[in-house]
Formats: C-alpha cells, structure tokens, sequence
C-alpha cells in the first residue's frame, strides 16, 4: 500500500539516481531504419558558470525537459547536450573577489597565467553548482556529452572560426565607439549594460560664436508660434547631462530646417577651456523641438554622436584612458590641469569655471536614464578604442532569409518581428575584450606592427616569414573574445565540429531551441549567423520556442532590491521539483508570468490529488491485469472514462508538439482533476461497493489501466511523483519493465472514443453540476437534502433517470428524484440534458434571510464594479499607472460583472417561488 503521502525530499535524489544509473539520458542506440525523423536534439542555453538556479533557469529548464522526456517516450534518439559558459567578465570578478577575500595580491601583480591557473582551480572546486541545480529540477541531459565553452574541444573551433572568418574578410580590426567599462577596463557588450535611472542635470553652456560672427535669435512668439522679437548673439546655447566630454567637442549640430541657425550652418564656434575651433555643422540628429535645438557634437564619446560626426566629417579626439581619466593624448589644447582627473571631477570642475567665466547659462535638474556596468556597477562610457569586429551585416543576410522562407519558426510567431528589426539594422559586432579569462584572440604582432591571424603561434610564425629573413619575436593579442562569440557556435561545437563527428551527422541540425525573448538578437541570430556560414548553410535548429518572463504575482519584476524574489531551491526544498516544474508549464503561455508561492502549492496539491487517486484504487484492489486489453470493455463508466483519457492523449500529445506547454499542463490538470478524480472514481465506487463481480472485476482493471496511462502523460512534467507511483503500483500485477522514463508513449486508437458512453456519462454529469451549481447559489445548506423531480421526461431521459437513479441520489445529495407532470410548488427548475429538473427549496432555505443574502452580495458588487470603473475612466490612471496594475484592475472588474450576474440569476430563481 502507498504511503500516505509522497515525499519529495526523500524521494527525489533517489529517484534522479536511478534515472542516471540506467543510462537512459543518453541517446538510444541508432538502428538501422532511423531517418532524420527518428532523431530529437535540443542544446542547452548554457548558464554561467559562476551561475546559481533561478527561477528563468527553472522556467526554460522544465520546458526543454518536457520536450527530451516526451520524444524520448515516443522513441526518438534523444540528446539533450548540456554545458556551461565559461561568462568571461563575471568569472574573472567572481576570482578576483575572492583573490582580495583571501589577502592575496591582485590579478595584474599577480600576472596573466598564474591568474587563469587560478581561475581554473576556481572552476573545479565551485563551478559545477548550477549543474547539480539543474538535476535537482529533474533535467534529463546527457550528462555524458556536458560541454564547457572554455574546453579543449570548443577552443580549437573558436580558433578555427576566428581564423576562416578573418580570411572571408569578415573578422577586421578597426577603432570605433564600444561600451567601456572603466572598473574592468574593457568593453562589454549591450546585454551587460543595465539603464538605471538616476538623478543628473542639463548643463547649458553658451559656445561662442568665431571671427566675431553674430546673428538674430527669437525670444518671444505670438499665438501662431511665429517669432516677433529677437536679440542679437554672438553665442549658441547647447545643453548636456556630461560636460565633462565637452572637451572633446569637434562640432556643434542643428537641424537643417530650423530658421533659426540656417545662416550658421558652416560657420564656428570656440569651444570654452580648450580654445577648439569647431564647425556648426546641419544634422537630422539635431531637434529643433528639444532645448535650443542646438546639440554639441562629441564624436569619441557619445554613439549618437559618432554617427552625426562620421556624416559631417568631423574628428574624434579621446579625452579620456581606460579608467575613465581626463587624457590629452588626443589633442593637446585640454589644459594640463585636467590631465589624469577622474571624469567626475573633471565635471565638477568644468561646472564651475563655467559659472565663474559665465558661459553656464541654466542647469536643469533632472531625472534620466544612465548605463552601468551590470556586473561592477559604474557608468559606463562610450569609448573610442582598437577592437576586433565581425562585418554581420554580410553574415546576417542567410539568417534573415532563412527565418522568412521558413527553414527555421519562431513560437509564437510575433518574436520574430524582433529578430528581423535587428539583423536589418545591425552594425558591426564588437568581439574583443580586455579580459584575460576567455578564448585569447589567436592574433600575433610583429615587431613592426603586422598582424598575424593563425590558429596556432607556429602558423603564425610561417607566416611572419614571408615578412622578415629570420624568426622575429611575436606578441599575442592581450585581448579575448567576447562571450558569445564562442556561444554563438554552441549547436555544432558542442557536437564536436571541426571534425565529422556522429553526433553532428546525426544530431544536426538541431530540432528545437527553448530560450528567452532577450537573448534573441544576443545568440539566437548569431547562432544562426555562424551555423550557416559554417555548416553549409543549415540552419542550427528548425524552431526557436521563447519562454516568458517570470514576474511576481503582481506583475512586477523580481529583484532583491524589491525583497519578491522567488527561489527555485527554496521551493523545491519545501514543496518538491514536481509542483514547481507544473506550475512553470500551465504559467508559459504568456509574455509575463505572474507567479507567487500560492499557485506553486495549489500544484503541489494537484499531485496529491493523484497521489490519493492512486491509494484510493489501491484500497479497492484496482491491479494491473496480465493481458488486459481495454478495447473489450462493456460497463458505460469505462467505456467513457477510456474515451476521454484518449482525448486527454491527443490534447496533450498535440500541445507538446506544438510547444505549447500551457495546454499540455492544462489538459492534464482537467482530465487528471475533474475528469478522473472527481468523476470518474466517484462513478466507480457503486460498482465497486457492488454485488455485479464483472462489471468489478472490469472497472478495476480499467482503474488500474487508465493510471498507468496518466502517469506516462503526466510524467514529461512531472517525473518524480509519475516515477515513484509506476514503482510503487508496479509492486502488484505483471512485473514492470523498468523505469516509467523509458516506456512508450500511449497512443490510444479513435475507436477508443464511444459516442454513446460519452454521451450517457455527459447527461449525467451536466446533471450533478448543475445540482450542485444551484445549491452553491441557493446556499442550500451541505447536510439538506432536497427532493429532486424531472418534469415530463422523454423516454430517453427516464430510461437515463431510471439507470442512475442511485449516483443521482448520492452525488446530487438529494433525499429523492421522482417524475412528475409539473414543477412542484416552492422548485426551483433548471434545463439539463433536454430536460427540465426541479429542484424543492421550499422549508429548505429561508426565502426572505436569501434574498436579503443575495441583493446585499449584489450591491456590494455593485460598489466594486463602480469605484473600478471610476479608476479605469480616469485617462491619468489609465497612462500613468504601470501596465499589471491597470491589466489587475480590469480583471477585477470583469469578476465583479460575472459574480453579480450570477448572483442577479439566482435571485431571479428565487422571486419565481
């Protein structure tokens, strides 16, 4: 007998070793009538390594896991590759923290290889964390192929690919803006840069105008917007949050259509400090709209700008080094009393000799948004610097021809829209960075500067020789490679690429990607930009499913900052794996998940309510029958109940092809909850209490049958509870053959579905709910027992009445069904199944005590329907308030209209006694 709970706790690590043990992670064994049909491959988005379980690894991690454990039970060859990021920036400060921690000296005294020896030693003691997180979810990954982007195999075909793509003319070095990180000293990538609004100020400085230039500036207007007043000026006014960057001002920007600079177009103002002379110069960038309309022009700091200086032909002169420090390696008119002054200093100062010479005219406080290094928290400052690039505007052209033929699908559909508005408009991929943990760019200098791109220091050295007469000592590139260079090959690296590996003959292209909405254009279009190039011109994967993103209950984003913060381990500590991973598949179908620890243990309760199911059949001897074939069932309930577990098998079935894990979870929560439990048991316990021995004998088979089906489509989402069940009831019956993970997937013929069981047993449950619906609205106390009557049946209806007589009696809780000509005095009628049901509440309920119940419950439906509908009519509300508070507003209204309509009909019912 099951005990009389599951326990996660304890069962979980035992159930996950023997699923490991039995080798079932790894693919099956080919056969020789396989086709390309018969193979499922999916990577894993691999985390970082320094990385912990959060509740985004938990959402992506159960899908993909659903997918691997359901194709593998339809048996498919089935590999699941998982690995780690190498995460090259936080690493590298993950090690350095703990280098500082432990009173060691820093990573440029201590130098680069005793550094990365380090980083190394760091990895094998604590970098495999999220990967026993990963088992903890019940991930069934092969293990075996688990791939690390820093390990000898993916090293070697970064290599390659860095090479190949520098020869295509594809990979070149040039000096452009980047995102600079001044605490790191490197550049970063978008996706490490997090806006953070902060409180700052527009700084309007007066530039003056050059060779005693003036003009007519309006300063009043009439209604029409038409200037009626000007005052001669021999200066622009431009604004600025950083005035710092004012000393490397080449240019000052207006719009070529504002009146108001036209004649200045060409001419020059002197830059304060410096004493620059820099052109005005005509932009679109410029809005006549915003401040003067006037914009100062920082081509070396400032991306916008680069932009407007490269148009306009202007210079881009650094005034700032790698730690963010006021430099006048560029151009020596910055005064030398700014030389090495960190850049806010520098802005305090510049402020003040602004305010003491007078060309500070205004300074506007403001609130605005700032980039910051998402791992060391500074500002980050665009920078003018030496990096490697890809010229992805060549290698995007596939990848965006082959999502709009088709080759490759997004799920939904409407992501692609963010896929295809970021490869029509990319720029140069900026892939170096200054980092010394990653893949070192395998590039060598000469002593006079050549640069020798090869995959090994030797090549490189033959090809010096063509160079020089003699071996000549070669530098290696400082620099590595940005981290998702080396991702960006992870479908067919990992597979074992360059060389011809089984894996990629078999495996590759990969089926699937489950990933999420943010990395989209970060490593779902470069994947696909370096698996054409490299791969003959396959796509990496066919389809690319996007999760959501997991909010609080209330629609707000998690942060700690915010204390809403859920942790998966702390739920799978309390509540198990399994409620976790249901609660991630019935939430997925949207953009924006709401969740909070109460749905999670509503889910937890589902697997109980399975768990009693199963004790329950136990308790009436439901037992696997040797030979039981489900096609020769006679009784009606079995014959239903078999209809709709098939129904519930294509549902499912269907969803998880489809990627649409929601229905799936939702499919199984109907026909495990209401279908089976609440029916379908409820139906067998007078066959089972009975005298008929057949029709026992047959529903206990059926029983036991139809949990062994549900375990097998419940299991891809929930492993542990299925698992453990198929174990515990494989106890009693024919002996198992082996664990639940490995068995067939049911499919369950058409035939299956009987018309005239469905319809007997829909007759009868349309019945009980609408009994059971009105008492709930009468508020027919549970222990009365009203007399039930059927107002002039059909024959089929009181052949039906006649048959269920007894389930009626029971699972209506009435006190007796009778037939009878009318309605009888003191009934409320209700229509089901084609007949009209009354139902006596005469001396059952207080009529008066009701409807008093019902019209205050009205009225204060009423009063939330109005003061919601006063919220919602106010446009202020409606603008300013965030997006989930307006979306919970309108929800709680249209709950308020469907309570008071229900409760509007039940008093109706009533005023008809």
């Amino acid at each position: 007998m099951l005990e009389k709970t599951f326990e996660p706790k304890a069962a979980e690590p035992r159930i996950y070793a023997q699923w490991e043990d039995s080798g079932l992670f790894a693919p099956r064994a080919a056969k020789p009538t396989d086709g390309a049909a018969d193979a499922y491959s999916i990577v894993i988005p691999p985390p970082n390594v320094t990385g912990s379980l959060h509740i985004g690894h938990a959402l992506n991690n159960t899908l993909q896991d659903i997918l691997a454990r359901y194709h593998r039970m339809k048996g498919k060859a089935v590999l699941w590759l998982p690995g780690t990021d190498h995460a090259g920036i936080a690493t590298q400060m993950v090690v350095e923290r703990k280098l500082a921690a432990e009173g060691n000296i820093g990573r440029r005294d201590l130098g680069r290889d005793a550094f990365i020896e380090k980083v190394w030693e760091w990895k094998a003691e604590s970098g495999g964390t999220i990967v026993r997180q990963l088992r903890r979810l019940g991930s069934s990954c092969d293990w075996s192929r688990e791939r690390f982007t820093l390990d000898e195999g993916l090293n070697a075909a970064v290599r390659k690919v860095f090479v190949q793509l520098h020869k295509d003319g594809l990979i070149y070095r040039d000096k452009r803006l980047v995102n600079w990180d001044p605490h790191f000293q490197t550049a970063i990538s978008d996706l490490e840069v997090e806006q953070k609004e902060v409180d700052g100020a527009y700084w309007h400085f007066a530039y003056r105008l050059s060779d005693g230039v003036t003009y007519q500036h309006p300063i009043t207007f009439d209604e029409d917007g038409k200037a009626t007043e000007f005052e001669t000026r021999d200066f622009i006014v431009v604004a600025t949050t950083r005035p710092e960057t004012m000393l490397g001002d080449t240019g000052v920007a207006v719009h070529p259509e504002d009146e108001r600079y036209k004649g200045l177009v060409g001419r020059f103002v002197t830059l304060p400090i410096t004493g620059r002379r820099i052109p005005i110069v005509a932009d679109d960038y410029a809005d006549p709209t915003k401040g003067s309309g006037a914009v100062k022009i920082t081509p070396a700091h400032d991306f916008n700008d680069f932009g407007v200086g490269k148009r306009a032909g202007l210079e881009a002169l650094n005034v700032m080094d790698a730690f963010g420090r006021i430099t006048a390696a560029d151009t020596p008119d910055v005064p030398a009393e700014y030389e090495g002054m960190d850049r806010f200093a520098a802005r305090k100062a510049i402020v003040g000799r602004a305010e003491e010479e007078g060309w500070l005219r205004e300074i506007e406080k403001t609130r605005h948004m700032v980039p910051h290094g998402d791992r060391s928290g500074v500002v980050i400052e665009p920078w003018m610097t030496d990096q490697w690039y890809v010229d992805a505007k060549v290698m995007a052209q596939p990848a965006l021809k082959a999502v709009e033929d088709g080759a490759t699908v997004f799920e939904p559909k409407s992501y692609e829209k963010i896929y295809f508005e970021w490869l029509r408009n990319i720029e140069p991929w900026c892939i170096s960075r200054q980092l010394w943990w990653g893949h070192r760019i395998p590039a060598w200098y000469g002593p006079n500067g050549e640069i020798y791109v090869a995959e090994t220091e030797e090549d490189a050295r033959e090809q010096a020789l063509s160079d020089y007469d003699s071996e000549v000592v070669l530098t290696q590139d400082e620099d590595v490679l940005d981290t998702w260079f080396s991702s960006a090959l992870w479908p067919f690296s990992t597979m074992g690429w360059p060389e011809k590996t089984e894996d990629l003959e078999r495996f590759y292209p990969t089926s699937d990607l489950v990933t999420a909405a943010d990395i989209i254009f970060f490593w779902v279009a470069r994947m696909m930009m370096m698996g054409m190039h490299f791969m003959d011109g396959e796509v990496p994967f066919k389809r690319v499913i996007i999760n959501g993103l997991v909010r609080d209950e209330k629609g707000q984003k998690m942060s700690k900052s915010k204390g809403n913060v859920i942790d998966p381990l702390n739920i799978i500590d309390e509540l198990g794996a399994d409620p976790l991973r249901f609660t991630m598949a019935i939430l997925s179908g949207t953009r924006d998940i709401k969740l909070s620890k109460q749905r999670i243990e509503g889910y937890r309760n589902f697997g109980t309510k399975l768990w009693n199911a199963a004790r329950f059949s136990q308790m009436n001897e439901a037992r696997r029958v040797e030979g039981f074939d489900p096609a020769t069932v006679q009784q009606t309930i079995n014959r239903w109940i078999r209809g709709e577990l098939t129904k519930a098998e294509r549902q499912v079935s269907d969803a998880i092809e489809g990627g649409r894990f929601d229905d799936a979870a939702g499919a199984l929560y109907r026909f495990i909850w209401n279908v089976f439990c609440d029916w379908y048991l409820e139906l067998a316990k007078p066959v089972f209490n009975g005298a008929d021995e057949a029709a026992k004998a047959e529903t206990r088979a059926v029983t036991a049958w139809t949990i062994d089906q549900t375990l097998k489509l419940l299991h891809p989402v929930m492993p542990y509870i299925t698992e453990e069940l198929w174990a515990e009831l494989g106890k009693e019956g024919p002996a198992r053959n082996g664990l639940l993970m490995g068995e067939t997937w049911p499919v369950l013929p058409d035939a299956f579905v009987d018309a005239s069981a469905e319809a007997e047993i829909g007759w009868l449950v349309d019945l009980i709910g609408e009994i059971r619906a009105l008492r709930a609205e009468m508020n027919v106390p549970p222990s009365a027992k009203p007399p039930l009557a059927f107002v002039a049946p059909d024959a089929a209806s009181a052949e039906r009445i006649a048959r269920h007589r007894d389930l009626i009696l029971t699972l209506g809780r009435v006190s007796e069904v009778a037939v009878a000509e009318a309605a009888p005095a003191g009934a409320v009628t209700f229509v089901s199944g084609g007949a009209t049901v009354a139902l006596s509440l005469a001396g059952i309920i207080d009529l008066a005590a009701e409807r008093t119940r019902l019209e205050k419950e009205i009225a204060a439906f009423d009063a939330d329907i109005g003061h919601v509908n006063k919220k919602l009519g106010n446009p202020n509300f409606v603008s300013r308030a965030a997006p989930e508070v307006v979306d919970e507003q309108r929800a709680k209204l249209a709950e308020a209209e469907e309570g008071k309509a229900r409760l509007q009909a039940a008093l109706k019912r009533l005023e008809s006694l």
